[in-house]
């Protein structure tokens, strides 16, 4: 009879840039060990998007991959098929490699997202500011919609429909109660930097979502959490895109 791990083995990766500090290949290296699958999983770690497809030739057993910053966008021209969903956040963080070698592109941030956020949703929590502009927050913006959560993104440059750093005033922050960090700012080792939002308008209705992991605790979610509000960090997304990662390549 055939173990449950069998069909699965294989090599598995992500897709990234200056990725050595990664989640995944941890993540998924104890999982293989604890289920017993005789699988790989490696960093794929490119200077440019154009060199994806030697990757594809070097490792003809690969059947699956993460895809991480900067190429959540840039890989899409790559892919033969795209999930519904995928298609309409317009970013893709998992590719399942298909037996004749097609690529198929799903999304799971944003299942990763709102999963991780909804313990700690309140019914003021009506409308959310997306911090960045990058893969990542297309995902969020995707799942706050669906969540019925009002959102608008953040940027430095002026953009059509955003706000930049300099809007954020007294009126905008207490009508967007939930503040999503979509940005690298913050990340290991740069550890003292946060997005420029004003901290001093942040109250005990506020949620901060800051998507980065490493560290723990944020500067933005230490300043927040100084000013009342309730604050969480970006492994338990992680966590759950992962695994939904995984049933998309099984």
């Amino acid at each position: 009879m055939k173990s449950a791990a069998q069909g699965m083995e294989g090599k598995y990766g992500l897709l990234g840039r200056n990725i050595s500090y990664s989640f995944s290949r941890g993540y998924f290296g104890n999982k293989f060990e604890r289920e017993g699958i005789a699988a790989t999983y490696e960093n794929f770690d490119i200077p440019d998007i154009s060199y994806f497809q030697s990757i594809l030739e070097q490792n003809p057993d690969l059947k699956g991959l993460n895809v991480t910053i900067p190429y959540k966008e840039q890989v899409l021209p790559f892919l033969t098929d795209l999930d519904p969903t995928a298609a309409k956040i317009g970013a893709v963080n998992t590719i399942k490699v298909l037996p004749n070698g097609d690529l198929k592109g799903f999304n799971t941030d944003y299942f990763g997202f709102s999963e991780a956020l909804k313990p700690f949703l309140k019914p003021f929590h009506g409308k959310a500011l997306i911090l960045g502009t990058g893969g990542a927050s297309k995902a969020i913006y995707y799942a706050l919609n669906e969540l019925q959560i009002l959102p608008v993104f953040v940027s430095r440059s002026p953009q059509t429909g955003h706000l930049k750093y300099e809007d954020l005033d007294e009126k905008v922050m207490e009508e967007h109660l939930v503040i999503v960090n979509c940005t690298p700012l913050g990340t290991s080792p740069n550890t003292e930097d946060f997005p420029p939002i004003p901290i001093d308008l942040i109250g005990n209705k506020h949620f901060i979502f800051d998507l980065i992991y490493n560290p723990a605790e944020t500067k933005l979610m230490e300043l927040a959490s100084k000013r009342g509000a309730v604050v969480s960090n970006g492994l338990k997304m992680l966590e759950l895109q992962a695994e939904k990662s995984w049933l998309h390549w099984h």
